[in-house]
């Protein structure tokens, strides 16, 4: 937060005195350009609809007549000599206003003039089409992890608790992505609970942090419940995320590896996209978060997506899922300038959020979203061969308490050829619903039974598959080993032999 509003003197100097400060905490900002004013003697000057024009800030702040109305409280900006930073809140509605439009740019040369700087401080950046080339617009980051430490250090000294530098760190780690009002009722939540900062806390907090994250309306924050090792198949995407796995850490930057950027998944309909974008986030052990499209695009996308980018890059490393990308910027509710600035962050971001997309549907994507420097790699998720069949039945078999050895999984798995993972693991649980219903343990003829009476979804769309296989082939790396490759190599060496 500091460095970016240390950048408004550098902006006056530049000769841009209106200057937008997009942040939901008011009081975090204003105490940080208080501190930079106070530093360099600069006068300060608050507006709010409720007060009017104020001398500074507090208690102490001396109050102006008759300056409720934003063209008033203006109007006695501009007999203000010297030089001065004036705080404007509750200001992104009154911008509608062509009258006030205006205003500020007759005012504008003025304050450029005597060093002063009109500085717009709001949640959303509501800049009028007339101003944009005059406003600049600098985005308030959430606490970091020094802030957030101060902050935990003042609290645990009044409460007389000392815990260990390690955990003291995952403390921090665990309130990175919240404001700074959320991190504080966080903390007195859990003291008003009775804990101690002990170890087991941790988890309340990323509990409460999951809680208050819910709110945002745009992301989900997901618990990891599922390893790779639940994954089955996809040999060569394991291999390449097995390879990534300690590119976070410090070691890795002074190797000179980058901080990998992103993932993108393309593939059939329940082959197993949205479990390996929850099983990297457990391989990597970082969080996960789930983009919701619909609430982004319900209602102001590009302030929606503002905010998803900044609790991301808040929170990282993370795991930004993205699922059914072609949905979320090129529906009929998508807009070409939120999947602009989503292609422009995703080219630039230097913070360690690796985005997951995944897609059933690429014809209707552009290029440039698929090009090398926004996704380090693309992969062709494929309907699972008779080996992977083989081990995604035995660990739905295995997750619902049954042994595989006690059945002839090869013969299932060579009866279930182009099912899908997700038709697999249905396949079993209508399987169990048969020897439940005949009051015994399911059986080998009851897996063959309800293999061979359904009709796979690949059947009913061979056409629009085998499209997607020929945009694949020369574009996508295959996320499953080839097996008949494999094969292939075996029975020569069996040969040579």
């Amino acid at each position: 937060m500091e460095e970016v509003l240390a950048r408004i003197p550098q902006l006056v100097a530049a000769r841009y005195p209106l200057i937008w400060v997009q942040s939901s905490e008011e009081d975090r900002v204003e105490r940080g350009i208080a501190k930079i004013a106070a530093a360099q003697h600069i006068q300060l000057f608050r507006w709010r609809s409720t007060t009017g024009l104020q001398a500074g800030l507090g208690a102490d702040a001396v109050a102006f007549a008759n300056t409720r109305g934003m063209l008033e409280g203006l109007a006695h900006v501009a007999q203000i000599e010297g030089q001065a930073i004036f705080l404007f809140e509750d200001c992104a509605d009154a911008m509608n206003d062509a009258g006030l439009v205006r205003r500020l740019r007759d005012l504008e040369p003025e304050l450029e003039q005597r060093k002063q700087a009109l500085v717009f401080v709001s949640h959303t950046a509501n800049v009028p089409r007339e101003l944009e080339k005059d406003i600049a617009v600098l985005d308030a980051p959430l606490p970091d992890r020094k802030e957030i430490g101060k902050l935990l250090a003042v609290l645990l000294a009044k409460q007389g608790i000392a815990p260990p530098p390690d955990r003291f760190e995952q403390f921090i780690t665990a309130s990175l992505g919240l404001t700074e009002k959320e991190i504080k009722r966080a903390y007195a939540r859990m003291l008003l609970e009775g804990r101690r900062f002990e170890e087991a806390d941790v988890a309340a907090l990323l509990d409460e942090k999951a809680r208050m994250l819910r709110r945002s309306r745009f992301l989900e924050f997901i618990k990891p419940d599922m390893s790779m090792s639940e994954v089955g198949g996809l040999e060569n995407l394991k291999l390449w995320l097995n390879e990534r796995t300690p590119s976070f850490s410090d070691r890795a930057r002074q190797y000179g590896l980058p901080e990998p950027k992103g993932l993108f998944l393309l593939g059939v309909q329940g082959c197993g996209k949205s479990l390996s974008a929850k099983a990297v986030a457990d391989l990597w052990h970082i969080p996960l978060l789930r983009l919701d499209v619909a609430a982004l695009f319900a209602g102001r996308a590009e302030e929606g997506l503002r905010d998803t980018i900044a609790i991301a890059e808040s929170l990282a490393p993370v795991v930004l899922w993205i699922d059914e990308i072609e949905k979320a910027f090129l529906g009929d509710s998508g807009s070409g300038r939120v999947f602009g600035s989503f292609l422009t962050w995703m080219q630039e971001k230097t913070k360690a959020v690796f985005v997951v997309a995944t897609a059933n549907d690429v014809r209707s994507l552009p290029p440039e979203l698929l090009r090398k420097g926004r996704f380090d790699e693309i992969f062709f998720v494929d309907l699972p061969n008779v080996h992977e069949r083989l081990q995604i039945i035995e660990i739905h078999l295995r997750r619902k308490g049954r042994n595989p050895d006690d059945y002839d999984l090869l013969a299932i798995a060579e009866d279930t050829e182009r099912y899908s993972g997700a038709e697999l693991e249905q396949l079993v649980i209508a399987a169990l619903f048969r020897g439940f219903s005949a009051g015994r343990d399911v059986s080998q003829a009851d897996l063959i039974r309800v293999a061979r009476d359904t009709i796979p979804l690949a059947v009913t769309m061979d056409d629009r598959l085998k499209e997607l296989r020929e945009w694949a082939r020369p574009r996508a790396r295959p996320a499953s080993v080839d097996t008949r490759r494999i094969a292939f190599f075996q029975d020569w060496a069996s040969e040579d032999e």
